[in-house]
C-alpha cells in the first residue's frame, strides 16, 4: 500500500507548486494542485502518500494502465540493450515489426506502409507533408472542434481558438475548417456538407485541397462521433477531387472505442490514419499508416526525427498490442462504456446532458435550468470530484463536457468506486 510511505517534510505538494510556479512559464497549465510519486494500473499516488483514481490516464495515454508489468519488463530489457540510434542512422528489428504489425490491422485494403514518429502532432503534420507531396497541392480541409496538436501546423488545423490559438497567430495559410456534424452542439450533416460546400465555393477550389483530415472520434472537441453515413459522404467527396482523407485516431485509436481502431466502425477507408497516445501505454511513438501509394510519395530523407520511433517506444507498443489481445481489451473497453453510460443515466440528473460513447471513449454535458452549457457546474463537479480522490477531465467547445479517459484494464471495485463517487460530487 504505496499510501502508507513515509515522505520527506519539504517534499509536499504545496513547496512543489511553489517551486513550479517560479521556474515554468504560466503558459504550461496544469489540472490539479498534486504531485504524482507512483502510479499503478487506474491509481495515482501523489507525494504526500493520497490515493487517487485516474479517469484521465494521462490524456487517454494509459489503455493499458500506469506501469502495465509486461511493458514495464519490455521497455527494462530494451533499456539493458540500447536506449537510441535514431531509426534514420541504425534501424533495429523492433521498428520493422511493429510497422508490420500496424500495417497488418490498419483497416485500409490493398498495400500498406507505415513509419514511426514521437508525438500525436507530428504524425499529423506528416500526414499532411505526405499528402501534399502526393498531390502537389497545398489546401487542408479540418473541422470545427478538431483537436490535432499544439506544434504550429497542428494548431491551424486545430478547430478550437481559446486556449490553443490565441496570442499565436498567424496561423499557417491554406488550412480551412468546415463544420462537424454534433447535434450536441445543433450541427446536424447537412449543415456540415453545406459549410464544406461553401468552403469550396468562398475559399477554395477542390482541385487545390491536398488532404481532408477528421477524427472518427473528437478528443477534445468533446468526443463527438463521426457517423458512418457522413464518413462515407466525406469518402465521396476526397475520391471526386481526388483529396487525401486522413483519419486522426491519436486519442481514438487502440482500443478505447471497443474496436483497435475506431475507424472499424465507420465502413470506410481513408488513406492515412494516424496513431500516437496508447500506442506504447505511456511511452512516447506516433505512428502514420497509409496505402503505399500514397506513403511513397516524399523523397528520400524528407520524413523522419532524431527520436521517431524511439526503441524503448517500439518494444512497449508491441507489448500494448498483446496486452489488448490477452487481456481481451476491446470486449472491456465496450463493458466499461455500457456501465458508465447506464450509471449516468440512471442518475436521472436534470444537469447531465447527451451521455454519448463510442467503446470506453464517453463523455457527458453539463447542462443549467435552460439547457445551456454550465461551466460553473462542469468545474465543481471536477473539484468536488478531485477532493473526493477522483481525477475528471472536461473538454467540449463551450467547455461544459466531462470526458471519461480510465484505462481500460481497470478492477471492477476501483471503477465502482470512482462512479459513486460522481454521483456524490453531484449531489
Amino acid at each position: 500500500d504505496w499510501s502508507s510511505d513515509v515522505c520527506s517534510s519539504d517534499l509536499n505538494n504545496d513547496n512543489l507548486l511553489a517551486r513550479r510556479k517560479n521556474v515554468l512559464p504560466n503558459g504550461l497549465g496544469v489540472a490539479f494542485p498534486i504531485f504524482a510519486d507512483k502510479a499503478k494500473n487506474s491509481e495515482i499516488w501523489d507525494v504526500e502518500g493520497k490515493r487517487y483514481i485516474d479517469f484521465i490516464g494521462g490524456i487517454s495515454v494509459l489503455n493499458t494502465g500506469h506501469s502495465h508489468p509486461k511493458i514495464v519488463e519490455a521497455v527494462t530489457e530494451q533499456l539493458q540493450r540500447f536506449s537510441h540510434t535514431s531509426a534514420q542512422i541504425v534501424n533495429y528489428e523492433s521498428y520493422v515489426t511493429l510497422c508490420e504489425k500496424l500495417c497488418e490491422k490498419a483497416p485500409i485494403s490493398g498495400d500498406k506502409k507505415a513509419f514511426l514518429l514521437t508525438t500525436g502532432a507530428e504524425a499529423v503534420e506528416n500526414a499532411i507533408k505526405v499528402a501534399r507531396a502526393k498531390t502537389g497541392r497545398p489546401g487542408v480541409i479540418a473541422f470545427v472542434g478538431g483537436w490535432h496538436g499544439r506544434t504550429l501546423l497542428a494548431m491551424g488545423l486545430t478547430g478550437k481558438v481559446i486556449p490553443y490559438k490565441k496570442m499565436f497567430g498567424p496561423m499557417p495559410a491554406s488550412i480551412f475548417h468546415a463544420p462537424f456534424p454534433a447535434p450536441e452542439n445543433g450541427i446536424s450533416e447537412e449543415d456540415a456538407l453545406r459549410g464544406l460546400e461553401m468552403i469550396f465555393k468562398a475559399d477554395i477550389d477542390p482541385s487545390e485541397v491536398a488532404a481532408m483530415i477528421v477524427e472518427p472520434v473528437q478528443g477534445e472537441g468533446g468526443f463527438h462521433q463521426l457517423t458512418p453515413s457522413f464518413a462515407k459522404k466525406l469518402r465521396e467527396i476526397c475520391d471526386k477531387h481526388g483529396i487525401v482523407l486522413i483519419f486522426d485516431e491519436v486519442q481514438c485509436g487502440f482500443a478505447r472505442t471497443g474496436t483497435l481502431f475506431a475507424t472499424e466502425q465507420l465502413g470506410v477507408e481513408p488513406d492515412l490514419m494516424t496513431s500516437a497516445k496508447s500506442l506504447a501505454g505511456g511511452f512516447p511513438i506516433s505512428a502514420l499508416i497509409g496505402r503505399a501509394e500514397v506513403m511513397d510519395a516524399p523523397l528520400p530523407g524528407g520524413l523522419g526525427g532524431t527520436y521517431a520511433g524511439s526503441p524503448l517506444g517500439t518494444v512497449a507498443a508491441l507489448k500494448v498490442l498483446e496486452i489488448i489481445e490477452e487481456e481481451n481489451l476491446l470486449e472491456r473497453s465496450n463493458q466499461i462504456g455500457t456501465k458508465i453510460a447506464n450509471f449516468l443515466t440512471g442518475l436521472n440528473n436534470p444537469k447531465i446532458s447527451y451521455v454519448r460513447h463510442k467503446g470506453a471513449m464517453l463523455a457527458f454535458d453539463l447542462v443549467n435550468s435552460n439547457g445551456e452549457p454550465d461551466v460553473e457546474a462542469t468545474n465543481s463537479l471536477k473539484a468536488k470530484a478531485f477532493e473526493k480522490g477522483l481525477l475528471l477531465a472536461s473538454c467540449g467547445m463551450y467547455f461544459n463536457t466531462i470526458r471519461v479517459m480510465v484505462p481500460l484494464t481497470v478492477e471492477d471495485n476501483v471503477l465502482d468506486e470512482a462512479l459513486a463517487i460522481i454521483e456524490q460530487a453531484l449531489a
